[in-house]
This record gives structure tokens, sequence and C-alpha cells, in this order.
């Protein structure tokens, strides 16, 4: 079978060999520039056509694609000869029929090549049989890649849904801030629209009176001069008579002592009153104050229930305290009574060793019936629960030193020392400067987002995805026995 290679593309139909500076006749055909110019020394048309050439060949431009081509072609004898033997089918090594594929190279081979150290140990099977079990895997692949495709043009369905739900749940977010704005702005305005109303009536009451003083002043005033002209004039007649007769007419008369009475007696200035109370120097505050009473939906108004039997809960059923415990001791020395009491005050301090040691005895705290009794926490929950929705409820911790709050099995938690955040089977450590008095905590039921802030500033402390909470769910508190118990867990009701 007659093999084709790219060589002899290359190769000049006059010399037999590689190109050497080729160049292109008019017709078409390429020749070394030597080979064609002796040619048409003796004919002016070419070798391999006939076509008539009236150039010379010293007047044809060098072909500088088939020059690259040619100097490659020589540079790599090897690789014509490959690229030859790849286009006749046979091995490029050994110039054999390719009959069998080598499954573990995943590569055409022939016989010589199955029996070479290349491939020693490999497996093989015919080409055919090869092709046959190829073609049956990569038409199950392309089954599939088909239903992987339709399976993830699903999907991307999916994901642009979801990019259009967001993009129109973020529209009626922002429609509902907006709204929710626009109605505390109402409101402020409102209200500061009325002080500033209250501000002027109470300016314009304060003036009128003002007014009403000034103009008694001035008509006072009046008189005063008019009586004293009076006087300069009657006190200039000489003449007894005639001076008794000018002060006795008009209206000078009465005793002298209440027409010469002091009219500054009389008057008074009146000062300014003019006050609007706490609303000029704690206004923010007074409308802050205001404003809890219109907001909605304000923090629930949990009441709680006691889950443990060492705890009380308050008659308004907001603040949680430990119940005194009854300890009875058997035998202790002085010391060991006195370590005992520092241990029901302060159980946090202990936690850690149910047993300490004084000199050989060791020490146990004791229930009534004489055994062992451990330092547990003890818990509270609210008493309505979570079934849907979003939930956010406040509560003063204080300073107590051990206190865990949440949802069930999704709590943050204070030791005294540290924050962390108690999931089921996992405790992240928290690090936050603060330490809040009170704590905010939001719960979304059907996101089961659940996060936690500092109540006092509503600085963001940690959230949480509370995917193993099932609804409905309440509210939970836990606190560590302390006695006397001087600092109580309360929710915050506004």
């Amino acid at each position: 079978m007659a093999s084709v290679s790219y060589s002899e593309e290359l190769t000049c139909s006059v010399c037999l060999t590689i190109f050497t500076d080729p160049v292109n006749l008019p017709c078409g055909h390429s020749f070394c520039r030597q080979c064609i110019s002796e040619v048409l020394v003796t004919q002016q048309h070419c070798p391999q056509c006939g076509a008539a050439v009236a150039l010379e060949a010293a007047s044809l431009p060098t072909s500088l694609v088939l020059k690259s081509l040619a100097e490659k072609a020589k540079a790599k004898p090897d690789e014509g000869k490959r690229l030859t033997a790849e286009v006749a089918g046979l091995c490029p090594e050994h110039e054999e029929k390719l009959k069998l594929f080598c499954i573990t190279d995943q590569q055409l081979v022939c016989i010589i090549c199955r029996d070479g150290e290349e491939h020693e140990g490999h497996q093989f099977k015919p080409v055919k049989e090869a092709a046959a079990s190829l073609r049956k895997q990569l038409e199950m692949f392309e089954q599939c890649t088909a239903n992987d495709i339709h399976a993830v043009e699903r999907l991307a369905d999916a994901q642009k849904d979801e990019m259009f739900k967001t993009r129109e749940r973020s529209q009626q977010l922002l429609a509902r801030i907006s709204k929710q704005f626009e109605e505390m702005h109402q409101f402020l305005r409102r209200r500061e629209n009325e002080i500033k109303s209250e501000l002027k009536h109470k300016e314009e009451d304060n003036v009128e009176k003002m007014r009403e003083t000034f103009q008694a002043t001035a008509v006072a005033l009046s008189e005063s001069r008019e009586l004293k002209e009076k006087v300069s004039t009657v006190l200039k007649i000489t003449e007894s008579e005639r001076f008794l007769k000018s002060w006795a007419e008009g209206k000078s008369k009465g005793a002298l002592e209440h027409v010469f009475r002091p009219r500054v007696n009389e008057l008074q200035v009146v000062e300014s009153s003019l006050s609007l109370g706490p609303y000029e120097s704690h206004l923010q505050f007074f409308m802050w104050k205001e404003m809890l009473q219109v907001i909605q939906p304000r923090a629930a108004l949990l009441t709680l229930k006691r889950d443990s039997e060492d705890v009380v809960v308050s008659d308004d059923g907001r603040s949680l305290f430990c119940k005194p415990k009854t300890h009875q001791v058997f035998g202790y020395s002085k010391q060991q009574r006195r370590f005992q009491k520092q241990i029901m005050h302060h159980p946090s301090a202990f936690i850690a060793s149910p047993s300490f040691t004084f000199g050989e005895s060791s020490y146990y705290s004791q229930n009534p019936s004489g055994a062992e009794a451990t330092v547990n926490l003890q818990t509270a929950s609210s008493v309505s629960e979570f079934r849907a929705g979003q939930h956010y409820w406040e509560i003063e911790v204080g300073s107590r030193n051990y206190w865990e709050l949440g949802v069930m099995h999704n709590l943050l938690k204070y030791d005294g020392v540290k924050y962390a955040i108690c999931g089921p089977n996992v405790t992240t450590d928290l690090e936050f400067g603060n330490r809040p008095r009170k704590i905010g905590v939001y719960f979304n039921c059907s996101s089961k987002e659940l996060s936690f802030y500092d109540a006092d500033t509503m600085t963001h402390i940690h959230s949480v995805s509370a995917v193993c909470v099932t609804t409905p769910v309440s509210a939970q508190i836990k606190i560590q026995h302390m006695e006397p118990d001087h600092s109580p867990v309360t929710v915050c009701w506004y």
C-alpha cells in the first residue's frame, strides 16, 4: 500500500530531495531555485504541468513557508519517518501494522511492541475488540453524561430561581425597611412638631404675661412723670392762695402719702419660666421610651417556668433564682466547714474537682441523704413555644458568673472567664472585649438561624445555624447554683 508523507510535499520534483531555497512558479508548483533555474535555461515552461514561464528564476521570490518546513524536515528526518508511518497506520518504531491495543498505556501497538520491554506485563486486546469495548463504555458514559447534563441544567435552573427569589426577597425587605423607617420618621416628625408647638405656646404665654407687666410699668412711669411735672409747676407759685388752688385742681386729690406712694413697689419683673422639663436634657431618651410603645414587633415578653427543682421563678415569671440548699455535714473540722461555705458561695471556682484534700482528709459536699452531690446546672425555659416566624428576646444576666442562654442544644455560655457557643457535641470559644449585662437572642424558625447580641449596644456577638433544633422550641436558661443568690437572671419586658 502506498504511503503518503508530508515530506513528499516538501520534495523538489527535479532533484527529488527536500527543497533548498524553494520558489513558486505562477502556475503554483514549487521547485528549488537552483533546479528551476537550470530547467528554464533549456525550456520556458513548468516541468510538471508544462505551463509557460516568462520569468527568470532569479526574479522569483523565496517561499518562506516552504523554506521553514523544509528546514524542519531536514533537521528531524526521524520525525518525518514517524509521521509517514502514522499516516500509513504503521508502528512508528517498527513500521509494522498496529494490530493491538495496550490497555495499560491506552495506545495502539504492533506485535513487536507487545513483546518489548516497554510493555512488559501489560494487558492487550485486538484493535477491533478494544474498539468495541471502548465504544460500549463511551456510549454508556455518553448516556451518563447526558443525564448529568440534564441534572446540572436542573441545578442551574434551580440556582436561577434562587437568584430571582433572593433579588425579589431583597426588594421586599428594602420596601419593608423603608416603610418601618418611614413610620419611625413620621413618629419623630410628629413628636418634633408637637414639642415645638408646645414650646411656642409656652413662649407666647410667658411673653403675654411679660407684656402685661411691661404695659403696667409704662402706665406707672407715665403717671409718675406727669405727677413730677405738675409738682414742679406748682412749686414755682409763691403766692399761698394760688399755690393751694393750683395743687387742688385736677386729679391730684387724696392723701399726699397715696399720691406720692412709690410705684416701684407695686410692680415686679416677670421672669422667664420657659421650660420643657426633661425634653431639654433627655429628649432623645424620652423619645426612645415613647417609641417603645408604638414599635412593633417588640421583644418577646417571655414568662419562665422552672425545669429543675433547685430554682425559683419570681411571681411575675420574669426572674430566675437559685433555691437555697440544705447541707448536712458529718464530722468536719472547722477548716473543712469554712471551705464548705466557700464552695456553696462560689461553686464555679471548684467545679473542676468534686474532691478536695486537707492533709489526710477528703471533702465531699453532701446532700441530706448523705450521698455525694455534684455542682449541677439549674434550668428554666419559656412557657410559650416558638413554632414559626422570627423571634427576639432579651435576658439580663447582670454580674452573674455563670449562665447559658439560647434554645435547646444551642446556647451562648459564660463561665466567669470566657464566652463560648455550645452546640451538639461541639463548643467554640469566642473572643470579645466587653462583658455584656444584657443578652439579646434572635431565632428564625424557618432558617434555624440563631444569633446573639449585646442588647445594651446591639452589637452582634455570634450567629450559628441551629439545624438540629426542631420546632416547637422554647427559650432556655441555665444557671449555676449559688448562695446567697443576689443576681437573678431576668427577662427584659418592654
